[in-house]
């Protein structure tokens, strides 16, 4: 138990160090692509931040775990999602939302409830698997694809961001420290730092399960609260580093898009899974799970809307509500 202890501690302060160089090489590339910071940092960061979270589930899914993986994938979404009310407490000058609030980071918004919503309909469907996988692991590939494909297509934007003094617009940015690197050399220390992340995913996810065995906590609360804090690591450290940088889009399109990838660990987990369909292995507290990281995701869809300036206790009222439904279902949860 004690060496699970300190390579669970180890492995999530290589996340924490990894994530901040990510974001760094994040802005950079977004600029040098023109993929753009809301693009960019929910296809291609977003990615690479899931990717301690992938292998968590898959792991725990391989290991006869179909609890810890799911409770993994949903609870990494609900503290992802309390990553922004942690950016918006740095961001001093107005509500982060107001300043980032942009038609992709809505969109992602809406994508993101659309899979939890398709998660919870595979729960609640037949127990049927082609090959040992659901058919609703096939639509959430192809709902997050066609997803990708709408949001990409900005040639003519039916709906735009009131521009107001404290709006953030996404512009190229000086490079001085990565100035004389070539796109190339960025792209694999990009790479780099994402392969070491994944070990660390592998590490927690293997001391997780001994955390299970050993101490006789409920999968449904390791996977959500352990599993799930150290699977939002990358995006909780990368958008805080990122709104330092000034880059706010980045910061909520890494939670937003780095949460519409965790949702398709689901499907990752119920491919791994040889015990039937994931979705139908879940218990009541995965369920109340991806019942609240829906209820976080719309609260903060309701704050890029309303744009409020300035909140409560230097948040916005959506980033107060995160943190009392975060606490209230981790405390369900624990009792």
């Amino acid at each position: 138990m004690s060496w699970s202890v300190l390579a669970f501690l180890v492995a999530g302060l290589g996340t924490v160090l990894g994530s901040i160089r990510l974001a760094t090489l994040g802005d950079v590339l977004a600029d040098r692509t023109g993929q753009g910071e809301a693009l960019f940092g929910a296809v291609f960061f977003g990615l690479v931040a899931s990717l301690s979270g992938i292998v968590m589930t898959a792991v725990s899914a391989a290991d006869n775990h179909p609890d810890l993986a799911y409770s993994n994938a949903v609870g990494g979404i609900a503290a992802q999602t309390l990553a922004v009310a942690a950016a918006d407490a740095v961001y001093r000058r107005v509500n982060l939302e107001h300043a980032a609030a942009s038609l992709p980071n809505l969109l992602f918004g809406c994508l993101l409830i659309g899979l939890l919503g398709l998660a919870l309909m595979g729960s609640f469907s037949p127990a049927v698997t082609v090959l040992g996988v659901h058919p609703v692991s096939l639509v959430m590939v192809a709902f997050y694809w066609g997803g990708l494909r709408l949001i990409s297509d900005r040639s003519r934007p039916m709906w735009v961001a009131v521009r107001t003094r404290d709006t953030v617009p996404d512009r190229p940015q000086a490079e001085e420290a990565t100035r004389g690197r070539r796109t190339g050399s960025l792209w694999a220390e990009f790479l780099t730092v994402a392969g070491l992340v994944v070990v660390g995913g592998w590490v927690v996810a293997r001391a997780a399960e001994t955390f299970v065995a050993v101490s006789g906590l409920r999968a449904g609360f390791v996977g959500a609260v352990l599993m799930g804090v150290v699977n939002a690591l990358p995006e909780t450290v990368t958008a805080i580093a990122a709104v330092r940088r000034g880059a706010v889009t980045l910061a909520i399109a890494a939670v937003v898009g780095g949460n519409c990838l965790d949702a398709l660990n689901l499907v990752v987990g119920d491919l791994a899974y040889r015990g039937g369909s994931i979705y139908h292995a879940a218990s009541d507290d995965q369920l109340l799970l991806t019942a609240g990281a829906l209820v976080m995701t719309t609260v903060l869809l309701g704050g890029l809307l309303v744009r409020q300036e300035r909140g409560w206790l230097r948040l916005g009222f959506d980033g107060v509500l995160l943190i009392v439904i975060y606490v209230g279902t981790v405390a369900v949860l624990a009792f």
